[in-house]
């Protein structure tokens, strides 16, 4: 398995250079701490415990995995200790306020963490990723009494939390939930059903787990307008704070999956549990979409990951593996072969890889921008265009970046050949992890119905035309560049246009026909991402000409951006053209067959 390195430069790149993080900082209200030297050291010792800690592991907790029985669950060998390093650390207090506990830096902050993490161990950064979410849910949503109960043991990390929404009888389809919760008269309901697919739902890692759960009160309205949200602990906190007595809550067993096996996904039974209500009530999915957003951009960072362990592991390999000679001439004549990288082909996999990584890694920083401005600026105005413009990316970014970096997982396999297929390499293992983020958190199709009909559709093109803005506002900088960066302008522009076009059809053949957004929605958001990603690929080729302009030290570095760039929009943005197509197609071919057509075909 190769070995894990931490992608610094490029971090360093995309936040400080490209995406101006220093003045950023400076700029926030409470922030100016936040300095470059502040945030090297933090990037820096987040590298060290995810290369050192969690990257060795990777292989040994995915072939032990997760181990049931009556009394619990326990985790690989070495996990249990990686989180008490974690939590010794104060990783997990790192952006959470300093009332209680926390470090009260910016959430962008913890976007460098968890992206190392994860690609250092993607099953074992799930484990702090849900609490997080819980913390989140419970800060926004939850009464003073319950932040003060457990939010502190949240933030340093001795309590962990998951997110149950998930029945065997609905699936996605939240409507179809039964789990019961009735009150008890003393503040507190008896939550009684079963979750599935519940990650990190039991384990050995923390004192106590905050289960926060969907969940019907007695008078509930039928549908998802009747869903409540609660927090059922594992251990009831005593007055003090501390656990106490063990809730009725347990893991009836844990799911046999693909991959991701060094995380717990468990099968969760609620037998009358003590819970207690978050929000209003009837109102639990406004609380809980707080858990989603969080997690849909944590999913997303994962569709990153995949495509760095990709790229490094196959990029590694194409320079050290010996197979074949080049078309031009040996490369290596006195060896008995050249190295796989003269090969274009091989080349062609491993760029592509290279493309989707690095434009993944400027979305998830510019994520992080976003949610900075949203939750820590005081200029009302800048807030709501940053919520507008989360709103926006975030179905693009979860979508677009997992599908795109399971295609990248795929071909770190490709390149190594049938030595990709063997478990021993780590790339096959990549592909197994990487499988689940298209489907967690919303599938690709929930994904882009919701871009499409809720977030563009549904906002009458106003959010679409908002990020189209920005677009415009890069192609007039790039217009003023050498001629290269004016064409990357000018084919933005063309693409934008057409992103338009196809937004206004659609809409106007949803009038007549609902199933139009249906039938072309996955199209529409991958024709966004390569959009949006086109934006990144631009915004990086412009800071790195600029860079060589000035004589900069690192001329292979930049040049190596400016080359990607063109690969990105010569190989990969074209792409786009093929979902265009797909999308004024229209509906037709979809529901040729009936209902009842499928029936008889099945037989």
């Amino acid at each position: 398995m190769p070995d894990y390195k931490a992608p610094l430069r490029d971090i360093q790149f995309v936040r400080e250079e490209v995406l101006n993080y220093p003045d950023h900082y400076a700029n926030l209200p409470g922030c100016e701490e936040v300095t470059p030297d502040l945030t090297e050291a933090i990037i820096n010792e987040a590298a060290k415990f995810a290369e050192n800690v969690l990257a060795p592991l990777n292989r040994s907790g995915d072939e032990e995995g997760c181990q049931w029985s009556e009394d619990g669950v326990t985790t690989p060998a070495g996990f249990k200790e990686a989180y008490q390093q974690f939590v010794a650390g104060g990783w997990p207090s790192l952006s959470s306020p300093s009332a209680f506990g926390g470090q009260g830096l910016p959430s962008s902050l913890d976007l460098i963490v968890t992206e190392l993490n994860g690609q250092a161990n993607h099953a074992w950064s799930m484990y702090p990723g849900l609490g997080a979410g819980a913390r989140n849910t419970i800060l926004e949503h939850g009464t003073d009494q319950q932040r003060e109960v457990y939010l502190t043991k949240l933030i340093e990390g001795s309590w962990s939390g998951t997110m149950c929404l998930t029945e065997s009888q609905g699936g996605s389809d939240l409507s179809f939930l039964r789990t019961k919760a009735e009150p008890r008269g003393d503040g507190s309901y008896a939550i009684t059903g079963t979750k599935i697919f519940i990650s990190s739902g039991e384990h050995d890692m923390v004192e106590n787990i905050v289960h926060i759960v969907l969940a019907r009160l007695p008078d509930a309205p039928e549908g998802t307008r009747g869903i409540s949200l609660f927090i059922v602990p594992k251990f009831l906190p005593n007055a003090d704070g501390e656990v106490g007595e063990r809730n009725t809550v347990s893991c009836g067993s844990l799911e046999h999956k693909m991959g991701i096996h060094g995380n717990a996904t468990c099968v969760m039974n609620f037998d009358g549990a003590t819970g207690y209500l978050i929000g209003e009530p009837n109102k639990g999915l406004n609380c809980m979409f707080t858990f989603m957003n969080v997690a849909r951009v944590g999913t997303a960072v994962q569709g990153l990951s995949h495509a760095e362990v990709a790229y490094q592991g196959g990029l590694r390999y194409a320079i050290e593996r010996l197979a074949g000679r080049s078309l031009t001439g040996p490369k290596n004549p006195d060896g008995p072969a050249d190295p796989l990288i003269v090969h274009a082909d091989v080349r062609r996999m491993v760029m592509t890889c290279k493309a989707f990584a690095e434009s993944h890694r400027m979305f998830v920083h510019y994520l992080g921008l976003l949610t900075d401005h949203m939750f820590i600026s005081v200029d009302e105005t800048e807030k709501q265009k940053a919520d507008d413009l989360l709103g926006f990316l975030t179905p693009i970014a979860k979508g677009f970046m997992t599908e795109t970096g399971l295609e990248a997982a795929n071909i770190g396999v490709q390149i190594y050949g049938g030595h990709g297929f063997i478990r021993e390499w780590g790339m096959e293992q990549n592909v197994r992890d990487a499988r689940i983020s298209t489907l967690y958190e919303g599938t690709t199709g929930i994904q882009s119905l919701d871009l499409l009909g809720r977030k563009v559709l549904g906002s009458g093109g106003k959010l679409l035309a908002l990020f189209a803005g920005e677009v415009l506002e890069l192609c007039g900088q790039l217009g003023e560049e050498e001629e290269t960066l004016a064409e990357y302008g000018t084919t933005l522009g063309e693409y934008l246009t057409e992103w338009e076009q196809l937004t206004r059809t659609i809409g106007e053949r949803a009038v007549v026909d609902a199933n139009e957004v249906g039938a072309v929605s996955v199209d529409y958001l991958m024709y966004s991402g390569y959009v949006v990603a086109a934006f990144f690929w631009a915004k990086m080729a412009l800071v790195a000409q600029q860079k060589l302009a000035a004589d900069s030290s690192e001329e292979l570095f930049y040049r190596s951006k400016l080359a990607t760039a063109n690969f990105y929009f010569q190989k990969l943005l074209p792409r786009a053209k093929l979902h265009a197509s797909g999308i004024m197609s229209g509906a037709d071919s979809v529901m040729e067959l009936s209902d009842d057509d499928f029936v008889a075909i099945l037989g």
